[in-house]
């Protein structure tokens, strides 16, 4: 039988490139596309739709590759089909309506539209009344919380009463109780990145080395925790150290095929040795994220320009570039809301007027 595909998204992309066994660069070159593009693809999943041109790309690679690559194709979307939607609830809550109200809210997210996700998540937050003998229910509750906590983290809501670290705390207690070991360790990786925006480094470094190794987490949460303690250890002053954790991320981020961390882990990279007063490594480390970069975000592109902006006015060649820099990130964080990253960046303005 004839491998088809009646609708391309990011996920058939993705099963494609893995029945054709080829890694993202090299099934962008089987394209004709940016390896950009795939991986945005990718990350997108099935909420990424392709433009018509590029289905019809894919539609002709599907038809063109072996027998062998389509039967692995098939084999590929029967085994990862969506399961069928739940039947509506007894207990009245519309759960599926719910389900795409955190689909929405994830989109709102990557878009930096705070207020919409808030509205999204309140809306099911103040209406659901916790029930342990509701599964679904409580699964959804606590899915909802975590988001909510995201939305509180790039906001710079760290600490206090109305809180991420609260919110989170309150999806740590729902998905203990629902016994979910790795939603548990994902929370528990959420508050030590709080720790750390919050400047408890040390604290946080530590958390992260034992969170490498925990088998809770997946292997993709145990290199990001494993490039967070460079993130730390860089922030404390101890960039040569830092460097020794960042690099084995980066390559295992390229040997998992993660473009999106692996750019970030050479922003993390330029500014570990920005910090070692080692301005060359730092250019040459930000040019390839800058190059790179996969996630074009308000909050990512404001983390990258900023780390960016850091190297440009660690010289005094370049000092006049990085501060107009620093001065359209602010502008940008104050538009979306991104507060944390403002303290970020008036950070910096001190530093440097000190030294002036």
């Amino acid at each position: 039988m004839a491998a088809t595909a009646h609708h391309w998204s990011g996920r058939e992309a993705r099963l494609l490139r893995h029945a054709l066994r080829l890694s993202v660069r090299s099934f962008a070159g089987y394209l004709g596309v940016a390896a950009r593009t795939v991986a945005k693809w990718e990350s997108g999943g099935s909420a990424t739709v392709p433009r018509p041109d590029t289905q019809a790309i894919l539609d002709t690679a599907l038809s063109r590759a072996e027998p062998e690559a389509r039967r692995r194709f098939d084999l590929l979307l029967r085994r990862t089909e969506p399961a069928p939607a739940p039947e509506p609830a007894a207990s009245g809550y519309d759960y599926d309506a719910w389900a795409d109200d955190l689909d929405r809210t994830m989109a709102c997210l990557g878009r930096q539209e705070f207020a919409l996700a808030r509205t999204l998540l309140d809306r099911w937050l103040r209406r659901y009344e916790p029930n342990s003998n509701d599964t679904q229910g409580m699964h959804l509750y606590g899915r909802s919380l975590r988001l909510l906590g995201e939305v509180q983290q790039d906001q710079g809501e760290l600490h206090g009463p109305l809180s991420a670290q609260q919110t989170y705390r309150k999806a740590l207690r729902v998905f203990t109780e629902l016994d979910t070991p790795r939603r548990v360790a994902q929370i528990e990786l959420k508050l030590v990145v709080l720790d750390e925006m919050a400047g408890r480094l040390e604290s946080a470094a530590r958390q992260y080395e034992s969170l490498t190794e925990d088998e809770r987490l997946s292997e993709h949460d145990r290199i990001r925790a494993q490039l967070w303690v460079g993130t730390a250890l860089s922030k404390r002053g101890l960039n040569e150290t830092a460097t020794r954790h960042i690099v084995p991320a980066i390559r295992n981020f390229e040997t998992m095929e993660e473009p999106e961390d692996w750019s970030i882990a050479h922003q993390k990279l330029a500014l570990a040795h920005r910090g070692a007063g080692d301005l060359t490594a730092a250019a040459q480390a930000i040019d390839v994220a800058l190059t790179h970069r996969v996630n074009d975000t308000p909050l990512q592109k404001v983390r990258l320009e900023t780390a960016h902006a850091h190297i440009l006015v660690s010289d005094r060649a370049t000092r006049h570039n990085g501060l107009s820099m620093l001065e359209n990130c602010a502008r940008v964080s104050a538009e979306f809301g991104l507060f944390h990253q403002l303290q970020s960046i008036d950070g910096i303005r001190r530093a440097f007027e000190r030294q002036a």
